[in-house]
C-alpha cells in the first residue's frame, strides 16, 4: 500500500449558499404538494429531488411507484436542517501539499468556471449539434459561440456576477419589439435584469417606445 498524501481545504461561499438554498426550497416545494397529494401519481422520476425530504416514502423496486403510505406522509424537518447547516460551505481534496489555500481556492474556481463555460456554451449558446459539414463553416459556427461566450462573461462581470449567464440571455432574448406605426417600434418586456443590464451598459431597456432611428443608433454605439 501506498501512503497518499493530501490537503483538505474548507472555505465558505455566499453566492453558493444563496443556490443551494433556492435549490432546496424549489425541491421543498415540490415535497410539500407530493406530501399532501396522492402519492400513487407519483414515480421515483417525477418525484426526483423531493422525496428524499420526505419521511416514510418507500418505491417499488419494479414499477418505481411510490407504495401507499401506512401513515400520512411528513417533511423531514431534521435533514433539511442538517443541509441547512452546510449550505456555503466548500470541501476541497488536493494533492498540492505545497500550494496555499487561497491559491488551492483559485485553481477550484478556476477548474469549476471552464466546466461551466462547456455547459453555457452546449446549452444555452447552442454550440451542439452541429448542422453544418464543411471545415469553414464548422469553424465558422464555433468562432461565433466562442464570441458570444466572451460577451456574456463580460455582461456577467460588468453586472457583478448578480445574474446567471442562462438568466441574461434569457432576458436579452424576451427582450424583442413588435411595429407599431410610423417607424415606432413597442417592446413590451421588461424585468429587473434587463433594468440591470441598462444601468450597466447605457442601454433604456425600461423605454417601452423607439423609433427606428433610435434602435438604430444604439445598435451603433454598441459597436463602437
Amino acid at each position: 500500500m501506498i501512503p497518499v498524501h493530501e490537503k483538505q481545504v474548507v472555505f465558505y461561499s455566499e453566492k453558493y449558499a444563496k443556490r443551494a438554498r433556492a435549490k432546496r426550497e424549489a425541491a421543498l416545494e415540490k415535497a410539500r404538494v407530493l406530501a399532501v397529494a396522492n402519492p400513487g401519481n407519483y414515480t421515483n422520476a417525477t418525484s426526483y429531488g423531493a422525496a428524499k425530504y420526505i419521511k416514510k416514502i418507500e418505491f417499488d423496486e419494479d414499477t418505481s411507484e411510490i407504495r401507499e403510505a401506512s401513515s400520512i406522509l411528513e417533511i423531514d424537518i431534521e435533514k433539511v436542517k442538517e443541509e441547512e447547516a452546510l449550505d456555503g460551505y466548500y470541501l476541497i481534496v488536493s494533492s498540492e501539499m505545497k500550494e496555499s489555500n487561497d491559491r488551492i481556492i483559485d485553481m477550484y474556481r478556476g477548474l469549476w468556471r471552464i466546466e461551466e463555460s462547456f455547459k453555457v456554451t452546449k446549452s444555452e449558446l447552442e454550440a451542439r449539434p452541429v448542422f453544418v459539414s464543411t471545415r469553414e463553416h464548422i469553424e465558422a459556427h464555433f468562432l461565433t459561440c466562442f464570441i458570444a461566450l466572451m460577451l456574456s462573461r463580460i455582461l456577467e462581470i460588468k453586472t457583478e456576477h448578480r445574474y446567471s449567464i442562462r438568466r441574461l440571455l434569457d432576458a436579452m432574448v424576451q427582450s424583442n419589439c413588435t411595429y407599431l406605426k410610423e417607424n415606432l417600434y413597442l417592446f413590451s418586456y421588461h424585468d429587473e435584469v434587463l433594468e440591470l443590464i441598462g444601468e450597466k451598459t447605457g442601454i433604456e431597456f425600461n423605454h417601452r417606445i423607439f423609433s427606428l432611428k433610435e434602435i438604430k443608433k444604439i445598435l451603433g454605439d454598441t459597436k463602437k
